[in-house]
């Protein structure tokens, strides 16, 4: 069978990689999205253990139209039966993109309507009571070329289950596992986040490093699907708690807000890693190890800051981090001019999203001694 793993663009690389770690054959890569193939364990492995991923699909048809005719004959054309029951709730999903159909709205119900005629066919009923479990269809059009597939995750990969409660303009999970596999940590790596808002990078590089699967603590739509092997999902939770290992890197997080770190604490204990959290401004972060890593999402000019604040901000940033010369620092922001304020120009730049506004990450590497 054929998967999608969607992503956000510029993680594509992150996504492929994660995949093939886990045995999985890749087909392809293309913007925001990674083909792959395998059974039903390959799709339980991924739903668990991808950290840089949104969701999985799994594809059922793939056909091109450029009319509402085709559109429906070929959704019709699926073998419905064999996926959905007659009473499975059915909710469709919709984007188009450089398409002839670009009404989301029209291609959803369209995709619909095919569906429920295919059923009552298949199951010669008039009517379908939608009263059973919830499965959900998502119709993607690119070129012209049509993609019908099942969500198999239902919340987005970034549902990890750890964070119930949020700071202003929190950065999402899979964006920050992204950003600290991007940092090229490793598990015996010391890594601070001296602006750690509500803990997603210190928690998403403590699994990390204690190779512990993201999506162990959460169910996934496709557990409910009537036409799947049951045990994959019991499979691979088995292999993921095997999996995991002690670390010895020292992992820190600091804000000046205590709330924030009042709930850093209460995330990480959720997440089931335990971190080292520290109430301080910016002017006293002083890192304990010889080196490091440093990753930070400091408040930009769109966000919870106006831009001269984040301009101060940006000065003593530098001031703080430039002796550390030891240390890697990776820091991400949508602030256009942030290299010219900030007073050096990054080795490394990587233009990512962040909750649909555009970023860049400005990595600069640490001295080699």
């Amino acid at each position: 069978m054929r998967f999608i793993a969607t992503c956000k663009m510029g993680v594509e690389a992150l996504t492929a990689m994660e995949l093939r770690k886990l045995s999985i054959n890749v087909l392809a890569v293309e913007d925001a999205r990674v083909t792959f193939e395998g059974g039903f364990d390959a799709m339980a492995r991924a739903c668990l253990w991808l950290r840089t991923a949104e969701r999985v699909l799994m594809e059922v048809a793939t056909f091109k139209a450029v009319t509402f005719s085709e559109l429906f004959d070929g959704v019709s054309a699926v073998r419905w039966s064999d996926y959905l029951r007659r009473d499975t709730f059915i909710h469709v999903n919709g984007k188009s993109a450089k398409s002839t159909l670009f009404s989301v709205s029209d291609c959803q119900s369209i995709t619909k309507k095919a569906i429920v005629e295919n059923l009552k066919k298949a199951y010669n009923t008039s009517v379908l009571p939608e009263s059973g479990n919830r499965v959900i269809v998502e119709v993607g059009i690119l070129r012209d070329i049509v993609t019908v597939a099942l969500d198999c995750c239902g919340a987005g990969l970034s549902r990890r289950g750890y964070r119930t409660y949020n700071v202003e303009a929190p950065l999402s999970e899979t964006l920050g596992a992204s950003i600290v596999l991007l940092s090229r940590f490793f598990s015996d790596t010391d890594l601070y986040d001296p602006m750690c808002g509500s803990g997603t990078i210190p928690i998403e590089a403590a699994m990390i490093a204690k190779n512990q699967a993201p999506g162990i603590h959460r169910d996934f739509a496709a557990e409910g699907w009537s036409f799947i092997d049951k045990c994959c999902f019991d499979r691979a939770r088995e292999e993921a708690n095997d999996s995991v290992r002690p670390y010895t890197a020292h992992i820190e997080g600091s804000d000046i807000d205590a709330r924030s770190i009042e709930l850093c604490k209460k995330h990480a204990k959720k997440a089931g890693v335990m971190l080292e959290w520290h109430v301080r401004p910016l002017r006293e972060f002083s890192p304990r190890s010889e080196k490091g890593i440093i990753i930070c999402n400091p408040p930009y000019g769109e966000r919870m800051l106006d831009a001269g604040a984040a301009k101060k901000l940006y000065r003593e940033m530098h001031d703080k981090f430039t002796p550390l010369d030891t240390y890697s620092k990776n820091i991400i922001t949508s602030f256009a001019e942030f290299e010219r304020v900030y007073g050096a120009r990054a080795d490394k730049r990587r233009k990512l999203s962040n909750g649909g506004m555009k970023c860049t990450l400005y990595s600069y590497f640490a001295n080699k001694r």
